[in-house]
C-alpha cells in the first residue's frame, strides 16, 4: 500500500532511448570523447560546441513516447498505491505519461535556464536553436538543467527521495545497475518488509531483494493487470 519505484535507463529503453551501460548502451558508442566526459561540468565550460553537438544527437526525446513501464505506473499511481517514482532519467516520459509525484535525481531535458540572467527556456530553445551552443535574448547561453558528472543533485530532490525509500513497504528497483552514486546508495535507507530488482543484467544488491528478475521491463510490466 506504500509502493516506491526506483528507476534507471532501462525503464526508457523500449520506448526507443537508449540505455548507458549494456553492449549497445551510448558509453560503448565511439565519439572523440568518451559520454562520461562529454558529459561532465568541466567538460560543458571547456568544450561548449562538443557538448551540445552530443547533447543535440544523442539527448533529444521530444518525439518519445512513454511505454508499457511508464503507463502502468499512472495506473499504480492512480489507485493510490505508488507514493513516488524516483528516477535518474531526464527524458520527461513519467511526466509524459501523467505521473505526478516525480523525483527527478539528474534533472530534467525540459528545464534550461540562462547563464548570464537567469530566463528559463524550454526544451525547443535548445534542441531546435538556429546556433549550436543555444542562446538568451540577452546572449547568455542556455544551460540544460540536467545533473552534469561534477555537479551536486538537488537537495530537496535528494531528501524527499530518502524520505519517500525509508516510509514504503515495497521498493521496486527497475532497469538500474545501480552503480551511479549517490543515487544507488539511496537504497541503504529502505526500511520495508519487500525489495524487488527487475534489471536484465545483474546487480550488487540481488542478494538483498526478495525478488529479482533479470528480464526487460516490457515484458513484466505487459503482463501486469
Amino acid at each position: 500500500n506504500n509502493i516506491v519505484f526506483f528507476g534507471g535507463a532501462g525503464v526508457s529503453t523500449e520506448s526507443g532511448i537508449p540505455d548507458f551501460r549494456s553492449k549497445d548502451g551510448l558509453y560503448n558508442q565511439k565519439y572523440d570523447y568518451p559520454p562520461e566526459v562529454m558529459l561532465s561540468r568541466s567538460f560543458f565550460n571547456e568544450h561548449k560546441s562538443e557538448f551540445f553537438k552530443f547533447y543535440k544527437d544523442k539527448l533529444n526525446c521530444l518525439e518519445i513516447e512513454p511505454n508499457v513501464t511508464h503507463l502502468y505506473l499512472k495506473r499504480l499511481e492512480d489507485s493510490g498505491k505508488l507514493k513516488a517514482v524516483i528516477t535518474q532519467n531526464i527524458d520527461g516520459l513519467h511526466e509524459k505519461s501523467g505521473v505526478k509525484n516525480v523525483l527527478l535525481l539528474h534533472g530534467t531535458i525540459f528545464k534550461n535556464h540562462c547563464m548570464m540572467c537567469g530566463k528559463e527556456h524550454n526544451a525547443d530553445s535548445v534542441f531546435y536553436s538556429k546556433d549550436l551552443i543555444p542562446r538568451c535574448s540577452c546572449n547568455g547561453i542556455i544551460k540544460p538543467d540536467v545533473v552534469l558528472y561534477e555537479e551536486p543533485l538537488d537537495d530537496e530532490v535528494v531528501s524527499n527521495a530518502i524520505k519517500a525509500i525509508s516510509e514504503c513497504d515495497l521498493l521496486i528497483i527497475a532497469g538500474t545497475s545501480l552503480v551511479v552514486y549517490p543515487a544507488a546508495s539511496y537504497i541503504r535507507y529502505f526500511k520495508g518488509r519487500n525489495l524487488v530488482i527487475i534489471n536484465k543484467d545483474a546487480t550488487d544488491y540481488d542478494r538483498n531483494a526478495n525478488l529479482v528478475i533479470h528480464e526487460s521491463l516490457g515484458n513484466i510490466f505487459s503482463k501486469l493487470k
